[in-house]
């Protein structure tokens, strides 16, 4: 497709959703998107078999 050029909008940025979420998984821990969690979890077992 290529690269878009221009000025593009978020509609949830502008009412403030998307630094709400944020605060909100920076304040429990634990990321709301699917593959944050995925990384998280993948993190936490990598630990526990004691690999970095």
């Amino acid at each position: 497709m290529g690269r878009k050029f221009g000025v593009s909008f978020s509609w949830k940025r502008a009412l403030g959703i998307s630094s709400a979420k944020a605060g909100i998984s920076r304040k429990i821990g634990i990321p709301l998107t699917k593959t944050g969690r995925q990384q998280k979890l993948g993190r936490l077992i990598m630990k526990l078999f004691g690999f970095k």
